[in-house]
């Protein structure tokens, strides 16, 4: 099979905003204690974070990770993980069925995010409290005033405020699942109240609105909740979640076609919700969680009520195949093509819960198949997306879409660093693939490193010993050959 990628240095879809290689720390299962915190833990450092996991979250080199849910923040009271730590509540959390011990909250997460170079996403309550309890937040997280919730954090240890600047108004709050689900018109009017009061705490914050929850639910809602919230918010929220239930490859990888339209239709929503208002204001996606969510589904259910009401439960921990590896490459390849409106994303979650990272209370970590492609994403993948033109064989799959493109990519130009780098995924299950990449209006063009990720097993995972799905460097001759279902860097150099 035949492949070409042609593009032009002119024609450009937009600079990458780096916050796209977000991801997500969420109250949920082991994702904080026995991931991120473990006091006890040979590596602890002086916080109690475990430094092995630290270490191996600085490689991806993530810019911004939201905090603290999720379905969680919907019951959070943020006040609780302040302070003395022999005086926080225990609290039930009703959204995972477990207890939640505050011993890591606002207050150490932003020092976690610190160390390991990042920003923090910060979501405030609007499901079970509101307004009130959101511009308090803000107060103590970034005002210099002599206030009582900025004097509050000064009291804690903080004199310096943490200076949070992108804010999520509430989760997914037109799931029934969501504590405190509401309306599109309900959510609407307390997101934009909320918004008003957080901005006049703090003028320089960026707000995010709680978009449809997933592509069969988008639409109506952004229109409805975008005619309250327009004027006061920069982004809307959006999240998917990968599944392939019937076992079937390439109907599972045919399923990234489907987010090109999601983004299409929820960009198009904003720009017609711009236009009713004539506005000239842009808003833009945070596609603020998304992942593949499946392997753990029927064993949580199974034991939904085995270990009910304790800390740190194992709960969304999806061992991840190398087929999932491919998805999120292919993902990630997405998100670059739609840079132009697409300028934050997390991938959800990143410790354990559905996470590149797993840990081993008092032992090791180690990084599943998925960490790979978002490592070479996140730490290459910056600069200019150009707009490509791709030239390949295509297969329909049954019931479901026709016309997929056997061949995924997107090219990047990092002017600083004068290369040019094409991510390329072949999802043709049993032909390799042989591609040409036309660089037009480039010059001295030279290939001079293919990274591949590859595995003849589908079904291939990696586990605390052994990294059965790994990458490799592929030695350069004279034609680029993709094998099948694998997923693919190259790095070209360029005057």
């Amino acid at each position: 099979m035949k492949s070409k990628i042609t593009v032009n240095k002119k024609f450009s879809i937009g600079d990458i905003d780096r916050r796209i290689y977000g991801s997500f720390i969420e109250h949920l299962g082991r994702a904080v204690y026995e991931g991120i915190y473990e006091p006890t833990h040979p590596t602890a450092d002086d916080m109690g974070f475990r430094t092995d996991v630290i270490e191996l979250v600085k490689k991806l080199s993530i810019p911004i990770i939201r905090y603290p849910g999720g379905n969680f923040v919907s019951g959070y009271n943020w006040e609780d993980g302040t302070g003395d730590k022999s005086k926080r509540p225990r609290r039930m959390d009703l959204a995972w069925g477990s207890i939640e011990t505050n011993q890591v909250g606002i207050d150490e997460f932003q020092e976690w995010a610190k160390r390991v170079g990042s920003e923090v996403m910060m979501a405030v309550n609007l499901g079970t409290r509101g307004m009130d309890e959101a511009r308090n937040c803000v107060e103590y997280c970034n005002s210099t005033t002599d206030t009582d919730y900025a004097n509050k954090r000064r009291a804690n240890g903080f004199e310096a405020p943490f200076g949070i600047k992108v804010w999520c108004l509430g989760n997914e709050m037109d799931g029934p699942w969501q504590l405190g689900h509401k309306t599109a018109d309900e959510y609407g009017h307390l997101a934009a109240e909320s918004a008003k009061v957080m901005k006049r705490v703090d003028n320089t914050i960026k707000l995010v609105a709680c978009g449809g929850t997933g592509y069969s639910r988008a639409g109506e809602w952004e229109y409805k909740m975008l005619d309250y919230t327009y004027p006061y918010v920069e982004y809307v929220s959006m999240h998917s979640y990968f599944k392939n239930p019937d076992n079937n490859p390439a109907a599972y990888m045919s399923k990234l076609d489907e987010v090109d339209d999601y983004i299409n239709g929820v960009v198009a929503t904003c720009d017609a919700v711009k236009l009713k208002k004539k506005s000239n204001k842009v808003i833009h996606i945070s596609y603020d969680e998304w992942n593949v969510w499946e392997h753990s589904i029927e064993n949580d259910r199974a034991r939904r009520d085995a270990d009910r009401w304790t800390s740190a439960r194992h709960q969304l921990e999806d061992v991840y195949t190398f087929e999932d590896a491919l998805m999120i490459g292919g993902m990630l390849m997405i998100l670059q093509n739609h840079c132009d409106r697409v300028k934050m994303a997390c991938l959800a979650q990143l410790v354990n819960v559905i996470a590149p990272i797993m840990t081993e209370k008092g032992g090791k970590a180690w990084t599943q198949t998925i960490y790979h492609p978002f490592f070479y994403a996140s730490n290459y993948g910056n600069g200019k997306t150009l707009r490509p033109c791709i030239e390949s064989e295509t297969y329909d799959v049954e019931n479901g879409r026709t016309g997929v493109s056997y061949l995924v990519s997107s090219v990047i130009y990092n002017e600083e660093a004068g290369e040019v780098i094409v991510f390329a995924l072949n999802r043709a299950l049993d032909e390799d693939m042989e591609l040409t990449v036309d660089l037009d209006g480039f010059t001295g063009c030279k290939l001079t490193e293919h990274i591949e990720l590859y595995n003849d097993d589908l079904k291939a995972v990696n586990d605390r010993d052994t990294q059965r799905v790994a990458p490799a460097n592929v030695k350069i001759g004279k034609k680029i050959r993709l094998k099948k279902h694998s997923w693919n860097m190259l790095r070209y150099k360029v005057d």
